[in-house]
């Protein structure tokens, strides 16, 4: 059956406004600028006739689609959609040795070496294993036509590897900003963008 998967990012928290790192280890709310950003996502697709919301299992997410969940909308948390752990880093302050830290797994990353990891954090393989079985989940032969999907900014990039079939080496090729939509259909067999980077909810906001 065909799908239509609605993927997007949470709304801003003050650690994003702030530049500080925030993975899976950091569980922080919606700052007002999230809340106004979520309140405009809701009205441009409240009248998307939802048979699912699905999660990660941080509470940013919950708050970005929580009048989607209000409305009875049957929803899922699911681990697997939870954010990249980025280790010994999260909830750092931005600073010169961090920015080339980053700069360096990512290069590791874009190169193919996708086993790299910060120290006690998460590797783009490991993340795309957990995010493995949301994938079960989403093309199981049910009536679920319309799914809206919170996640987060780099697993949200993994994701889309995953359900397009590309390498994870093309993770950079997916732009995002908080609650920027990412639309995919299922035909039955294969997934493929047909809304790209989406944020004109928020210039009608």
């Amino acid at each position: 059956m065909k799908k239509t998967l609605y993927i997007i990012r949470h709304g801003e928290t003050d650690l994003n406004k702030r530049g500080v790192v925030q993975g899976r280890g950091m569980d922080t709310n919606l700052n007002d600028k999230g809340r106004e950003q979520a309140e405009a996502f809701y009205r441009a697709y409240k009248n998307v006739p939802f048979d699912k919301v699905y999660t990660s299992t941080l509470k940013r997410t919950h708050q970005t689609v929580r009048k989607f969940i209000d409305s009875n909308i049957p929803w899922t948390q699911y681990p697997g959609l939870d954010e990249l752990g980025w280790g010994i880093y999260e909830g750092k302050e931005s600073s010169e040795h961090i920015k080339a830290e980053f700069v360096n797994i990512l290069n590791k990353w874009n190169s193919g070496e996708l086993h790299h990891k910060f120290e006690l954090g998460e590797s783009p393989l490991e993340v795309q294993e957990r995010q493995l079985t949301v994938l079960e989940r989403l093309i199981e032969e049910n009536d679920d036509q319309n799914i809206l999907i919170c996640m987060h900014g780099r697993a949200l990039r993994l994701f889309l590897c995953l359900l397009l079939n590309k390498p994870l080496t093309e993770m950079e090729t997916f732009p995002h900003s908080n609650t920027t939509l990412y639309k995919v259909e299922y035909d039955g067999s294969s997934f493929q963008i047909i809304d790209f980077n989406n944020t004109d909810h928020l210039t009608h906001a």
